[in-house]
């Protein structure tokens, strides 16, 4: 038996991004990975990094290679029917950019970081359990090399993803839980050839929505919208590449660099938030209380917005002894979540093709993107949302 002040479950960005910063501020933690770090760092995620996110890599003290090789953004494109947009985020969100770095990159620098320190990573740890987390004392079990442990712990975060054990460990009469689930998911292809653009364009097309994105100067990340019913078997990289010249606007399909795939891949589309993001001594973080389309560039950006809440917390919990801070928690970090979750539902309603959309539809759809795009306040709604809304005190 072991003993730990947080027993952070999973290590992920945000499981690993969390346990850093507790490191530097000399609170004991210990993280529990079911799978491989090979495996970890095998997933393909996203790559837009918020200001706040990437203020918070640099405290954390892995923001070296970030910053050596991140590319920084200060606008990004639209194309709505092949005309194109550039909207200024600079400008209009009162001088914030973003940072395009991959979040396997964000893992990578992360998981060096913590081997520096010395400090403890159990990979392929089986068949996690977590007891007594409505206690004072609660603890985990789990398997390991054929050994059956057990991690006791003052606090558990759970980093563990949509499918992970953290939120399954809540009686279900406690959660309170939300989801919309999309007619459509995106398909993704990853290649070793430069980015048709120097920042992100969104296209919407009648064809249906298309993104070009990057995860740096020679490699780009491109996404076209497919039915859910869609099987990767159902395209050949030839296809891609096609569909995607007719959604984006024709200038860049004529100067677009095509290459063979590192990787493709179908990933489904849903907006989900468990309001129940603390019970007992569990927090739970990232994708284990919500999900959001990739529309908005939100979902790491939201989990690290989770692991500066629980961050400050703990710091305030064992250095003030401010318990009574535990349910201002779930308070702070869901007045963030909803507002993005309302971001990256509006941006995807306003980009996307709908199975059941009218042409009275697509014509509200082009009226709306007209205001935003031509009207000041509209393009500060966006570049303010894009940017990352502040996040709000403890106190």
């Amino acid at each position: 038996m072991t003993k730990t002040k947080v027993a952070i479950i999973g290590a992920g960005p945000s499981g690993l991004l969390l346990g850093q910063l507790l490191t530097k501020a000399g609170i004991d933690n210990v993280i529990l990975e079911r799978k491989s770090g090979e495996y970890v760092l095998s997933r393909i995620r996203a790559g837009v990094l918020e200001q706040g996110t990437v203020d918070l890599i640099r405290e954390s003290g892995a923001g070296a290679r970030m910053d050596a090789d991140g590319l920084i953004h200060t606008g990004t494109d639209f194309s709505f029917q092949g005309e194109h947009y550039h909207l200024d985020l600079e400008k209009y969100s009162g001088g914030k950019q973003v940072v395009v770095y991959g979040q396997t990159e964000v893992t990578r620098d992360l998981m060096a970081e913590r081997k520096k320190a010395g400090d403890v990573t159990i990979y392929e740890a089986a068949n996690v359990q977590l007891h007594d987390i409505e206690s004072d004392n609660p603890y985990v079990t789990y398997e390991h090399q054929d050994e059956n442990l057990r991690l006791d712990c003052d606090y558990v975060a759970g980093c563990d993803g949509f499918h992970g054990v953290s939120r399954k460990s809540i009686p279900k009469t406690e959660l309170e839980e939300y989801e919309k689930v999309y007619p459509f998911g995106w398909l993704g292809l990853m290649s070793d050839t430069p980015p048709v653009n120097d920042e992100l364009v969104y296209c919407a097309h009648e064809r249906g929505f298309a993104l070009c994105s990057m995860r740096s100067a020679t490699r780009s990340r491109y996404y076209l919208q497919v039915p859910n019913t869609d099987t990767i078997e159902d395209w050949s990289e030839e296809k891609f590449w096609e569909e995607l010249k007719r959604r984006i606007p024709k200038e860049m399909a004529e100067r677009l660099v095509t290459g063979p795939a590192l990787e493709m891949s179908i990933a489904p589309l849903r907006s989900y938030v468990c309001e129940t993001m603390q019970y007992g001594k569990l927090f739970l973080l990232g994708d284990s209380a919500h999900i959001v389309p990739p529309t908005g560039a939100k979902g790491l950006n939201l989990a690290a917005s989770d692991v500066e809440t629980a961050y400050r917390l703990f710091v305030k919990i064992y250095q003030e002894g401010r318990t009574d801070l535990i349910p201002r928690y779930q308070e702070v970090c869901l007045a963030r979540v909803w507002k993005s979750v309302r971001f990256s539902w509006w941006m995807t309603m306003l980009l996307h093709r709908f199975p059941s959309s009218s042409r009275f539809d697509f014509r509200v759809q082009q009226a709306e993107f007209d205001y935003f795009i031509n009207s000041e306040a509209g393009k500060s709604n966006i570049a303010e949302n894009y940017v990352g809304l502040s996040l709000e005190k403890l106190e």
